[in-house]
């Protein structure tokens, strides 16, 4: 028997779709105005996020110093000398050695992605495919491209170089503000908005902030471990550039997926043009024992609680930054999905229907959410 179809549901279901289509518009037509507004304010914006960044690194001394006594801005003030003592001296030790070699490990990758087109035309693989060999010079074409890019950023980037420092110490100066002040700041929040907002707002905030800390500090200290590890692999194999493969290891950290897969590839590279296949194969094996050690060791040790992101998550974000930000939108493209999924998880938390507790007639409130009394807060 063939149900009739009812005019009545077909109509009230296309004005459902109609309803929830025009919503959908609106909602993206509002988070294009923002990624606009966000754009043209990211001269101030992007200082407010390395600021963020920093002063999620330098907190937990600056929450030392102040739970033994110390003044906040004396505390604040000490971390953020400290801070820049120590940034002065990585940069001398280390970024000035590793960018006067960044040369020298372009022209290596360059070299290993010749290596390799070789190695695949010869015995046993034979391949003679155009389009492959075509992909081949494309990429070394694109990598001496970048080089001479790099060239000519650093005899003409007179003005990149003034912004980087703008940003820097517009960073500092935030980093230090928030160490000080950083504690009063959800208070002064609630005070600010007005009905359920006031609770809202600072509860997300703070969610926000111990994912973003969490994370930061996390990635940062496996990207240090891992460069120590692979780095001291590359010394004892006698690899060259040690010192910027390892900074590129510990860089790299920070965009999960690609940028350990990424920073691999060109440590295999380089062990390849130097040292020949053998030890390129060692250094491939190292990279393969850290990262296991890492995603089995390491971060279940250092990070106390997940991002609550899947990897394909993980993956299509870096992905979607870097294809609309660069390098910047690689680097901030796993924090901000963790923002947005801690946003959601808490909408989620106050949309869903609680759970009765047993032998009771009274609904519970789920765990995270608000006390009833607490719905809506004093104006």
């Amino acid at each position: 028997m063939t149900a009739k179809l009812s005019s009545t549901r077909a109509r009230a279901a296309l004005r459902t779709s109609a309803l929830v289509s025009g919503e959908l518009l609106l909602v993206s037509a509002m988070l294009a105005v923002s990624l606009w507004v966000l754009g043209r304010m990211w001269s101030v914006v992007w200082p407010l996020v390395v600021g963020l960044l920093l002063t999620t690194l330098t907190w937990p001394l600056t929450r030392f110093l102040r739970r033994n006594g110390w003044k906040p801005a004396l505390a604040a003030s000490t971390v953020t000398v400290l801070f820049l003592a120590v940034a002065t001296g990585v940069v001398a030790l280390i970024a000035v050695p590793v960018a006067s070699q960044s040369g020298e490990l372009t022209d290596g990758v360059v070299e290993g992605i010749q290596r390799l087109r070789e190695w695949a035309a010869g015995p046993p693989l034979n391949i003679g495919d155009a389009q492959i060999n075509k992909a081949f010079d494309t990429a070394v074409a694109r990598a001496q491209e970048g080089l001479g890019s790099m060239v000519t950023a650093v005899v003409a980037g007179v003005g990149t170089v003034v912004n980087g420092v703008v940003t820097a110490v517009l960073a500092l100066f935030l980093m230090f503000f928030f160490l000080k002040d950083g504690p009063r700041f959800l208070p002064w929040l609630a005070r600010q908005l007005p009905g359920r907002l006031a609770t809202d707002v600072p509860t997300v905030a703070a969610r926000g902030w111990d994912t973003l800390s969490a994370f930061v500090r996390s990635q940062a200290a496996v990207g240090l471990l891992d460069a120590v590890l692979i780095g001291l692999g590359l010394w004892v194999l006698k690899v060259p550039l040690v010192l910027p493969l390892a900074v590129l290891t510990f860089v790299s950290a920070f965009v999960p997926i690609v940028g350990a897969l990424f920073a691999g590839f060109v440590a295999v590279l380089i062990a390849l043009v130097s040292n020949g296949p053998t030890d390129a194969l060692i250094v491939l094996a190292i990279i393969v024992v850290v990262q296991q050690l890492e995603g089995n060791v390491f971060q279940p040790m250092i990070q106390s609680r997940g991002l609550g992101l899947h990897a394909a998550v993980v993956l299509l974000a870096v992905t979607l930054g870097g294809s609309l930000a660069g390098i910047v939108g690689s680097l901030l493209a796993v924090p901000v999905a963790a923002l947005i999924a801690v946003v959601w998880n808490y909408v989620r938390e106050q949309l869903g229907e609680p759970s009765p507790e047993p032998g009771g007639d009274e609904p519970s409130p789920e765990p995270g959410s608000d006390e009833p009394e607490r719905a809506t807060a004093p104006s």
